[in-house]
């Protein structure tokens, strides 16, 4: 890991003029993964959720989330946009190294591109997930499918640090949330001043309070840094537009027994409490979410949107960062960022104020798996937090 002090800003990210990758010799986007067509469903579903638990009738009933849109999940088509966007801009910069997309849940299947990637001859692979935060299941998880994946092959597996609270993921959002407000504005006057609620995917209160390296405060570094990103988004918007004074971070996607904790308020339920505190519109802004996937067209754009509906509560919600050139460049500067940083150089690491540079490599206690807590995974050193 770097020893370089970490440079707040909420400015664009920092031009990185080394256009070099060097000494990686592929780049990898490992992704989630989802279903194309109805018959994968059921096998996808029981893919993501294996050794956890949930009853098969809790499988049936998010299967019918994605029948609703014809059995299949965006998602697979978004990492191909994003796949898409990211040759632009590494072409730009006149970097030709490979890009590879592997998913952990669906095909194309991580471990089945580890060996197409070694067949090819690579040996050192850059990592971006599209994932942004610290967490056992936004970050140690995948990291535990690369080891799976890559563990006997000839190839070495590093990965860019977590990047929610680097200025370009922040920009974006800050960008899609005043496209909401003002859509809000357009159709209810001028005198109308949106509350901002951002959401993300609920986790066990348990893996929250482990999640990421200190410092971090009891409620633990996921929870954290949605709240240290939600904070910044909102001071730029409120810069521009006219918001409500406060703001909010809530959940979605909740998935386990009613027994187990974990984070809250639910968004629907925070709708219900905002319409009773007489809050006139809602802005929903996805920060946990990097593209319109499942847990974004269905419990937003249709659960929460009807909840809202019968409120009688006005309701917009912001795009996720998707392809946005802000965040699209950021990605391109982290990987240019982790390769220099490997090479040993200086580097400056932008985050926003407030924030802190992620890892690069987790210590081997950061994010427990507490299920398996000696499960393997790649993208870290010895010790423990």
């Amino acid at each position: 890991m770097s020893g370089t002090v970490p440079t707040a800003t909420d400015s664009a990210a920092t031009t990185v003029e080394q256009a070099d990758l060097a000494p990686y010799d592929a780049v990898l986007l490992l992704s989630f993964g989802g279903p194309e067509r109805p018959e994968d469903v059921v096998p996808f579903l029981e893919n993501v959720t294996r050794g956890r638990g949930i009853p098969r009738e809790r499988l049936a009933e998010v299967g019918e989330h994605y029948f609703l849109f014809g059995g299949r999940s965006p998602i697979n088509d978004q990492c191909r946009e994003l796949l898409a966007a990211l040759r632009t801009e590494l072409d730009g910069r006149g970097i030709d190294l490979p890009v590879f997309w592997g998913n952990r849940n669906w095909d194309p299947y991580v471990g089945e591109v580890a060996r197409e990637m070694e067949a090819a001859g690579h040996r050192r692979v850059l990592v971006l997930t599209t994932s942004a935060y610290p967490s056992y299941s936004s970050c140690r998880q995948y990291r535990e499918n690369l080891y799976d994946a890559f563990a006997d092959t000839a190839i070495t597996v590093e990965k860019i640090r977590h990047y929610a609270d680097h200025p370009g993921f922040v920009t974006a959002s800050v960008d899609a949330t005043v496209a909401a407000v003002d859509g809000l504005v357009a159709e209810l006057g001028a005198g109308v001043r949106p509350r901002l609620v951002f959401v993300t995917h609920s986790i066990p209160t348990a893996m929250a309070e482990t999640a990421g390296p200190p410092p971090k405060s009891p409620a633990g570094g996921y929870v954290d840094w949605h709240r240290l990103v939600a904070s910044a988004v909102t001071r730029r918007v409120a810069d521009v537009r006219a918001i409500a004074d406060d703001h909010d971070v809530v959940y979605c996607s909740r998935s386990g027994p009613p027994t187990q904790p974990w984070l809250e308020p639910d968004v629907n339920d925070h709708l219900t409490a905002l319409s009773a505190a007489g809050e006139r519109a809602v802005v929903a802004v996805p920060i946990g979410f990097v593209s319109d996937h499942m847990e974004v067209i269905f419990d937003l754009d249709t659960e929460a949107a009807e909840t809202a509906r019968q409120l009688g509560l006005p309701f917009a919600r912001a795009a996720t960062a998707g392809t946005h050139p802000a965040f699209v460049t950021a990605l391109v500067d982290l990987l240019v960022e982790r390769a220099a940083v490997a090479r040993g150089e200086q580097v400056e690491q932008p985050v926003v104020a407030g924030g802190t540079v992620g890892r690069y490599a987790c210590l081997s206690g950061c994010c427990p798996n507490l299920r398996q807590p000696d499960r393997p995974a790649l993208c870290q050193v010895a010790g423990a937090l």
